[in-house]
């Protein structure tokens, strides 16, 4: 039975749900990763694989959702709460640049008091100093967040913000796409079909977004491909999806610390099934985020056919007790030792000019030489 799925999926024959169903039950790895890694190769016959560079700009922690999984958000009014100043921010923007970035990935809590003008004048203040910038920002429970507290349809909302200088939009918040996980984990958050609607309202107005994953926790095998399923049908309305990220939660220092983390092996087969079931998605995105560079690097033969962002920054995984970090050499060298060209790409998976990327390959060796001469740090400065 497995087989004959797989088969039909590897000769580009779309799967049902109930095989969707049947793969994520079986316990074969290593041959779901060989049709994952056949289908990768026959929608990517290029010799090459791609990673982008930008950093995650966090503007706020604050946040009027209780989501147990996270371990980043504070709440109103909590004296651990912080909104990034804006200059800080535009600095962040600026040392992105300077290492050959062309994009941040900025998101935050949902801000209990910031209306819809605030954020316009923040796109316009980046788009002001940095106009080649791309904004991938806002992931769908921010912008259904601001339609309830500005009292505007999402469309409006939309306009707006586009008009203003939003580029792109991040497929965060989507965790499990089915109502009775989301109930279980979160409170005061979006729900499945107002997170879809975001992002189909945004396809209608012509720009690109991408979808994830959070899996490991609440949700049934059975869930994960409902969640899939939903996004394919999307897809199939719109087409505005350019990849897909999965990951496993984090549960460190979050309030579902009790539940064992998901390993390796899940995330494989994972990620793996989510490349054969997705038939009308172009991208798979590896997670070395979460996974750590050897299995970040696994994924590429396991479905994915990017590495993902250099991610100068990033703090809301961290904040789980996740600490992978990767030079832009170890990106590159992952890619090349499974004998693919590695190539830097942007939000729309165009490959960059190549004297941009050389640029790009410099600064960030400039950076590890000056980083590696540093003294240690000290307790202190580490506290």
């Amino acid at each position: 039975m497995v087989a004959r799925i797989l088969d039909k999926a590897v000769a580009g024959e779309r799967l049902t749900p109930d095989e969707g169903c049947e793969l994520i039950r079986c316990h074969d790895l290593a041959t779901i990763g060989r049709a994952a890694d056949a289908v990768t190769r026959r929608l990517h016959p290029e010799p090459i694989r791609t990673y982008n560079i930008d950093r995650n700009v966090n503007y706020t922690n604050y946040c009027t959702a209780v989501c147990d999984f996270c371990a980043f958000y504070r709440r109103p009014k909590s004296p651990d709460g912080w909104v990034l100043p804006r200059e800080e921010l535009l600095n962040k923007i600026q040392e992105t640049i300077d290492l050959g970035g062309d994009q941040i990935l900025m998101q935050g809590g949902l801000h209990h008091e910031y209306r819809l003008d605030w954020y316009e004048e923040l796109l316009h203040d980046i788009r002001n100093r940095f106009p080649q910038v791309n904004v991938h920002g806002f992931s769908p429970p921010e912008l259904h967040h601001f339609t309830k507290l500005n009292q505007l349809p999402i469309r409006t909302v939309l306009e707006k913000l586009r008009a203003a200088g939003l580029g792109s939009i991040p497929g965060g918040g989507a965790e499990i796409l089915v109502d009775r996980v989301r109930r279980e984990i979160t409170r005061g958050k979006v729900m499945t079909d107002d997170w879809l609607e975001v992002m189909r309202v945004w396809h209608e107005l012509g720009g690109l977004s991408t979808a994830t994953m959070m899996f490991g926790h609440a949700e049934t095998l059975d869930e994960r491909i409902e969640h899939l399923e939903r996004l394919r049908q999307l897809q199939d309305e719109t087409g505005g999806f350019t990849a897909f990220i999965c990951w496993t939660f984090q549960p460190e220092h979050t309030a579902m610390s009790d539940l064992p983390p998901a390993g390796s092996y899940e995330y494989l087969k994972t990620q793996a099934i989510a490349r054969l079931y997705l038939d009308n998605f172009p991208n798979i995105q590896s997670s070395w985020v979460t996974q750590g560079l050897k299995i970040g690097q696994l994924a590429m033969l396991f479905g994915a056919n990017d590495m993902g962002s250099l991610m100068i920054e990033e703090n809301v995984v961290a904040e789980a007790g996740t600490v992978h970090y990767l030079t832009l050499s170890q990106i590159r060298d992952a890619i090349a030792e499974l004998d693919f060209t590695p190539r830097q790409r942007n939000v729309a998976y165009q490959l960059v000019d190549p004297a941009r990327e050389q640029f790009a390959i410099e600064a960030n060796l400039a950076r590890d030489r000056e980083a590696s001469q540093r003294p240690p740090a000290t307790l202190h400065e580490i506290v």
